[in-house]
């Protein structure tokens, strides 16, 4: 397995930490995106860059050599009274890293999107849309991960959700939506982006849930 060199946006939130520390387990090099009132909570082992997410120019120049970069800027708790969040924070950010990794040596982005489409979070999950849309638009090859709820500390209430899951995926009607729409665990999704980083795709692939549990 080669060393990959990866940027992260992120680092410091719920799935960056962990990720953060299992690409460096696993020998990568990684380099992460840090606000200047969050110095000093990356793992040990990664490179602070301080910075903005919403400024590209603020990390640009510091993502070389990166030739991955992992985009997890998000509004922490989503919910539909986050609507104004989500375009200020989660798409703007993005539009940023797509940005920013433009003439760099960045030639794979892994963006972690949101299941869709869903009957609930229209707001959340058109803001993810357009930044899909952003990440296919940059000509990069790219992995698109659309989990809908990582199940993990502090994020624990909608285990009471799995034993309708389990019927809804019995029934013929429902079932590809019980499935786009299952609950991942925070290890299943640092494993799958640990599997993108070191698979790079070719192209655009997205990567649901069933594919994330797996």
């Amino acid at each position: 397995m080669s060393t990959r060199y990866v940027f992260v946006t992120g680092g410091t939130g719920y799935i960056g930490r962990p990720l953060i520390r299992e690409l460096l387990v696993r020998g990568h090099s990684v380099r992460a995106l840090v606000r200047s009132g969050s110095t000093g909570k990356l793992p040990a082992g990664a490179e602070e860059v301080v910075g903005d997410a919403l400024d590209a120019a603020s990390f640009a120049v510091a993502i070389p050599p990166a030739d991955t970069l992992v985009h997890l800027v998000g509004t922490p708790h989503p919910s539909p009274l986050k609507a104004r969040q989500f375009r200020e924070v989660d798409l703007a950010s993005i539009r940023a890293a797509v940005a920013a990794v433009e003439n760099t040596t960045v030639r794979h982005l892994i963006y972690l999107s949101v299941a869709h489409p869903a009957p609930v979070m229209k707001a959340f999950i058109a803001a993810r849309m357009e930044g899909e849309a952003l990440v296919r638009a940059s000509g990069l090859a790219a992995t698109i991960l659309r989990p809908w709820y990582v199940l993990g500390p502090g994020h624990r209430w909608p285990y009471l959700l799995a034993p309708l899951y389990r019927v809804l995926e019995t029934l013929p009607s429902k079932r590809e939506q019980a499935r786009r729409l299952g609950l991942v665990t925070l290890d299943q999704m640092v494993a799958a982006l640990v599997w993108a980083v070191e698979n790079p795709a070719e192209e655009v692939r997205i990567v649901g849930v069933p594919e994330i549990r797996n």
